[in-house]
């Protein structure tokens, strides 16, 4: 069966991005681990532009815009949005111009969130940054700019927030079996590969990929950071279905293959809870390693709240994606300032 591979595709990502254990984690959790192997993949050392997940996407994205001639890539997304500032770098390495339109999502207007971390880094990439109010509808915004630029003689290719488009989520359909085979290489019988939630893309790139590895999709836990649990599983579904019928893979998934928890979601996108604090401060002072406080932050604290409540048997092995994002801690330092 075609796969991934039969797309255009830019070379983005040095793969594959190793599997690693977390001797410290399971060294300061002791007991709370319950004999669970919690190991990691390390997605945000992919490429450049200070890594993570986007990088997988963009590289099928790119690929189909230089596919098409394009000189030009328009993306949108949040104020802080990780997908932007590697849409910027990935943009500018491959010889691409780039505009960002980005909407004031999270009800911030502080300096420490307006200018700094990954809405720094937009413009230090090259790219043209359109910032508009929340609610705004970017994607209609993106597409007015991007027709006329196509007056003026350019060519342009317009993806949407997150890079999730179907054409995106071949990037971890793609990386779906590129785990089954480290898996395999490694003795690794994994309870779930477990990722973060917000444009449902690396969720749906997954389950698509498991299907058509013929491995089964719920093998995919995501938990949502964005959408309410219910609203992220129907648009991951979607996409994931969407994605089966760009690769030509099949049957198709039903509701009960798409696994998302909501319970760590707080408040709202892009507000800090308590249990991603934690669980920040967990992987940073056990491992050394640096979770984000919009995304893989509150997945992270997920996958702890089900290994401390028993989900997980003894002896089971989970896959935690690490999905990058590290410039948006610097739009959030107020936020662990008490310790």
């Amino acid at each position: 069966m075609p796969g991934p591979d039969r797309f255009p595709r830019l070379g983005l990502v040095g793969l594959p991005s190793p599997i690693e254990p977390l001797p410290g984690l399971a060294r300061d959790l002791g007991e709370a681990v319950r004999g669970v192997r919690l190991l990691v993949k390390r997605d945000d050392l992919a490429g450049f532009g200070l890594g993570g997940n986007k990088l997988r996407k963009l590289e099928y994205l790119l690929g189909a815009a230089r596919a098409e001639g394009a000189d030009t890539v328009i993306t949108v997304g949040a104020l802080q949005s990780n997908h932007a500032r590697l849409t910027a770098a990935a943009a500018a390495r491959s010889g691409f111009a780039c505009e960002l339109f980005l909407t004031r999502t999270v009800e911030r207007h502080d300096p420490e969130y307006t200018g700094n971390g990954n809405r720094f880094l937009d413009e230090l990439f090259g790219a043209h940054v359109h910032e508009l109010p929340g609610g705004a509808d970017s994607l209609a915004a993106a597409e007015e700019r991007a027709d006329a630029l196509r007056r003026a003689g350019r060519r342009v290719y317009v993806f949407p927030s997150g890079g999730s488009s179907p054409v995106g989520c071949l990037g971890y359909a793609a990386c779906a079996a590129e785990i089954l085979e480290q898996a395999a290489a490694m003795g690794l019988s994994l309870a779930n590969i477990v990722v973060p939630n917000g444009s449902s893309g690396t969720h749906a790139g997954l389950a698509a990929g498991l299907r058509a590895a013929g491995a089964d999709p719920r093998l995919a836990r995501s938990h949502t950071v964005l959408a309410p649990a219910d609203e992220a599983a129907a648009t991951t579904l979607a996409k994931a279905n969407a994605t089966l019928d760009l690769l030509g893979a099949g049957p198709p998934l039903e509701p009960r293959d798409i696994d998302v928890d909501g319970a760590h979601r707080g408040a709202d996108y892009g507000i800090p809870t308590e249990s991603m604090r934690e669980a920040l401060r967990l992987m940073a002072r056990s491992e050394g390693l640096l979770l984000d406080p919009v995304y893989s932050g509150k997945a992270f604290a997920g996958l702890l709240h089900d290994v401390r409540s028993g989900r997980y048997p003894a002896g089971s092995t989970v896959l935690f994606v690490m999905t990058g994002g590290v410039p948006g801690l610097f739009a959030y330092r107020s936020a662990f300032t008490d310790g």
